[in-house]
């Protein structure tokens, strides 16, 4: 265990049931090397405060370690856990409820229902010193010996303390950025790097179509409600300039507003600003929140790593003599709600292809189109369109599986809680939630009152449906990541001459993972290993199907592909 001290760190080995063996107080400068030589001997599991106040200098150090229990993390998923019987002992400690993050607010939201789990400042430190170090320890221990499902809630702990680790491994390691082929896709997007404060000239020449086909030499189009009015002025009637209701439209105005939008978006997110503020030595290092979404997947707090659009994958460039590796799961969370509920029938429809090729084949729908929108309707609680027409038929053939979802969904709009597979559990509802539901059932409550109640109740529901499936799916992302993680370390280093650039000590003359993406790793590698680091990937998702799904016969395929550049995804 690492704890914080005056003038330095306290090294306390613990016992199995956590007895004190030995301390030893280091000041900083000793903390690398006592670290380093206690993994080398007895390769313990770390405990601290956060992974990421202490890991960023061991790695910097050329240190790694195999394991570790993240308190700040750990605290976060017993306190909320219905699986703990008593989760008061946590609630009480509640300086730990702070995450600890010293960058820039989380931009990311995730999918559209889920806003980040954010607390007031980001910037709000844990306790770290050793005795309320050890003192957090011990009632975790306490509120997971006396759980509903111990072994359950082992697994998620385990995999998301390994989750900080990777988070911090990947932002040392940095992404392998082209800026010559960033650049080059902003001049040919955009036109010319334009003089600062001045937009492009493209840009500048979509503007000039959209301002004559409104009639309006001065409209500023980057100012929403000034922007509607000329619209409305001009005859188009929309409630907003969202891309999808301005598609809705035949007027000459119409396309290029949307080229000028789509360029503006690459500017403002990706541009030479982002490029001259996160590209550096050709490394691209973002940096990952684990867990910043409230179901469990990851967000990331500088760098819009989870955001990084389509046209700038080819600028994701491996180093000389290095090879990218690439690997997305087929239809990840489709094939989590067929593990989970164990309806054999979709299992079936995915095994070994294309599960929404396997649906079309059943009989269910005619196109790959129809299954995948039902599919996603069935997880997000599609009612109208395409999805309304195709989920009545996904209940008739898939029923085990339908059954989960709308269960997670009526526990929704009740009120309730639902917890994923290893056992992190959604927000209780806000206090204001609970009270418009009690009144709308009052004899006097006024009709609209109802309604919105009502409204709120399936808005939770269709959150709570989809929150079993999405926060098992980012499960499965962390044992496949964890267990690639190990795979990789085992890799013998390439000799000093084939190194890669900047990847700093640890990583530069052996494969490793260095990019993440919900259900997308990529993994740098020497071109001599990046077959067998082809093949780790695989083994390591068919590992984390097992260890999440023993005995089921579900499996998880992954697009796999090797080369010198990321391909548009």
């Amino acid at each position: 265990m690492l704890g914080r001290e005056d003038g330095g760190v306290r090294l306390t080995a613990l016992g199995a049931d956590g007895e004190t063996l030995w301390t030893q107080s280091l000041v900083s400068e000793q903390l690398a090397s006592a670290v380093a030589r206690c993994e080398a001997e007895h390769s313990p599991r770390w405990v601290w405060s956060d992974a990421a106040a202490w890991y960023p200098s061991l790695l910097a150090a050329g240190v790694t370690l195999e394991r570790c229990h993240d308190l700040r993390l750990v605290h976060r998923i017993l306190r909320h856990s219905e699986l703990v019987e008593d989760p008061a002992l946590l609630r009480a400690a509640s300086a730990w409820d702070a995450p600890l993050e010293p960058h820039e607010p989380v931009r990311e939201t995730g999918q559209a229902l889920f806003e980040l789990d954010t607390a007031a400042s980001r910037s709000a430190e844990v306790p770290s010193d050793a005795a309320g170090t050890l003192a957090e320890l011990s009632r975790q221990r306490t509120a997971l010996d006396a759980s509903r499902a111990p072994s359950r809630l082992r697994l998620l702990l385990a995999a998301e303390s390994a989750g900080a680790l990777i988070a911090a491994e990947l932002q040392a390691a940095g992404i392998p950025w082209d800026e010559a082929e960033h650049d080059r896709i902003l001049t040919e997007a955009l036109g010319p790097r334009p003089s600062p404060g001045s937009p492009p000239a493209r840009m500048v020449e979509a503007g000039a179509e959209v301002r004559a086909a409104l009639g309006d030499p001065l409209v500023p189009l980057d100012s929403p409600p000034r922007l509607l009015r000329a619209l409305h002025r001009a005859g188009i009637d929309v409630s907003s300039t969202s891309q999808w209701e301005l598609m809705e439209h035949d007027h000459p105005a119409i396309d290029p507003l949307l080229r000028y939008k789509k360029m503006s978006r690459l500017l403002t997110a990706n541009g030479w600003t982002w490029l001259d503020e996160w590209v550096h030595e050709g490394r691209y290092r973002p940096v990952y929140v684990p867990g910043g979404v409230v179901t469990g997947r990851w967000a990331s707090s500088g760098g819009g790593a989870l955001q990084v659009p389509r046209q700038l994958r080819p600028a994701m460039r491996a180093d000389p003599g290095w090879r990218l590796v690439s690997a997305d799961v087929s239809q990840l969370e489709p094939r989590v709600l067929a593990a989970m509920s164990g309806d054999a029938a979709m299992i079936t429809a995915g095994a070994g292809k294309d599960l929404y090729s396997g649906i079309v084949e059943a009989g269910i729908v005619a196109t790959r189109q129809e299954a995948k929108v039902g599919v996603l309707g069935a997880l997000y609680g599609g009612t109208t369109g395409d999805s309304g027409r195709v989920v009545p038929r996904l209940r008739q053939r898939f029923p085990a599986a339908m059954a989960l979802v709308d269960g997670a969904a009526a526990t929704g709009e009740r009120g309730g809680t639902v917890t994923t597979w290893l056992g992190r559990s959604s927000p209780a509802p806000e206090e204001a939630w609970t009270a418009a539901q009690r009144s709308a059932h009052q004899v006097d409550a006024p009709g609209g009152a109802a309604e919105t109640a009502r409204r709120a109740a399936r808005d939770r529901g269709r959150f709570t449906r989809n929150f079993v499936v999405q926060g098992t799916a980012a499960e499965w992302a962390l044992s496949w990541m964890a267990a690639l993680r190990l795979a990789l370390d085992r890799f013998a280093p390439v000799p000093e001459q084939e190194a890669a650039g900047p990847s700093g000590p640890v990583f530069s003359r052996r494969a490793h993972l260095a990019f993440f993406l919900h259900d997308e790793v990529i993994v740098h590698a020497p071109a001599s290993q990046a077959e067998d680091a082809a093949h780790a990937i695989q083994e390591a998702a068919d590992a984390a199907g097992r260890l999440l799904f023993p005995g089921s016969a579900i499996d998880f395929p992954l697009d796999l592909t090797i080369s010198e550049r990321s391909a548009q995804k």
